[in-house]
């Protein structure tokens, strides 16, 4: 087994691809393939499970992985340590649900990031391509939320994908409203108060069940309903037509300005948000900074602070 071969692994996770890994190390994909082969062989195991779909990691390669990456990080370290080669290139990658304050923890991880090089990913999606891209270890870091309602339903289908919910906060349900809109200023509205109001919320696709939504009180009627797919089509109704989304009541004037503010729903209910996790790796020195950020950035909001 050599650090070559490590580097080989990793860089196929990377690409998702024999032939782009490959192409990205300048060497034939005959000889990339014979490689990873050749480890396997020596180690007994299979890494890689190959199907005329492309390749995947099997659940031994997922663990092999996770050694694979720390060695050649120590690896790295040591040839910066002793020959003054420049920092090696920062990855990291985050799937999340539509929150602000995801992003604001993402500005700060950037901010802090010392390398010359990097190469971050931030990716706002659909509850069930949060868990498949952690699943799979496109991302390392997901972010959803459990409630009362989808706990027991999102517990399985993590435990099944052999993937960790680590519980950051819990808040309690708010409306995100125009500044300019009368409800603004209410102490607290009512679904009754809400009435009139397109309701606001993200579509799912295919995935479009109650327990996928990033809303809480999914279950909930509404005269008028519109679906986006992403954060600004969403905010730009909020302001244009004067709708609203159920939401955490976290909005940052950084990022969102000032005109959406968030007015307390007078509903029994309450949504604990968390990081999702691969258990059979471990995280990288950016993924753990990127959550020791979050906790930063959601600090001071009121919210119920989760160790």
């Amino acid at each position: 087994m050599t650090l070559q071969q490590l580097k080989y692994v990793i860089k196929i996770v990377e690409n998702r691809s024999i032939t782009e890994a490959a192409r990205s190390v300048c060497i034939s994909q005959p000889a990339l393939s014979n490689s990873v082969h050749e480890l396997e062989s020596e180690l007994s195991i299979e890494i890689f499970s190959r199907s005329s779909k492309g390749i995947t990691l099997t659940q031994e390669g997922a663990e092999f992985l996770s050694y694979a990456r720390q060695v050649v990080e120590q690896a790295d370290l040591l040839e910066q340590r002793y020959t003054h080669k420049k920092p090696v290139r920062q990855l990291c990658s985050v799937s999340t649900q539509h929150y602000a304050f995801a992003v604001n923890a993402f500005c700060s991880l950037i901010q802090q990031t010392h390398s010359d090089e990097y190469e971050y990913t931030l990716r706002e999606t659909r509850t069930s391509e949060i868990i498949e891209d952690v699943r799979s270890m496109k991302s390392e870091v997901g972010i959803i939320y459990q409630n009362d309602f989808n706990r027991k339903v999102l517990a399985k289908i993590l435990k099944e994908g052999s993937l960790e919910f680590i519980p950051l906060f819990t808040a309690f349900p708010h409306v995100f409203v125009s500044a300019s809109c009368e409800l603004a200023a209410k102490k607290s509205v009512t679904f009754e108060d809400l009435a009139p109001y397109p309701y606001l919320s993200f579509e799912q696709g295919d995935f479009n069940s109650f327990y996928f939504s990033e809303e809480m009180q999914s279950t909930v009627p509404h005269k008028k309903s519109i679906h986006v797919s992403d954060r600004g089509t969403l905010f730009n109704l909020i302001i244009g037509i004067n709708g609203y989304t159920i939401s955490s009541g976290i909005v940052t004037s950084d990022l969102n300005g000032t005109q959406i503010v968030a007015v307390p729903l007078e509903a029994e209910d309450s949504m604990t948000v968390g990081c999702i996790t691969n258990i059979r790796t471990t995280l990288s020195q950016c993924a753990q900074n990127y959550i020791v950020e979050l906790r930063k950035c959601i600090s001071g909001y009121g919210c119920v602070l989760l160790s």
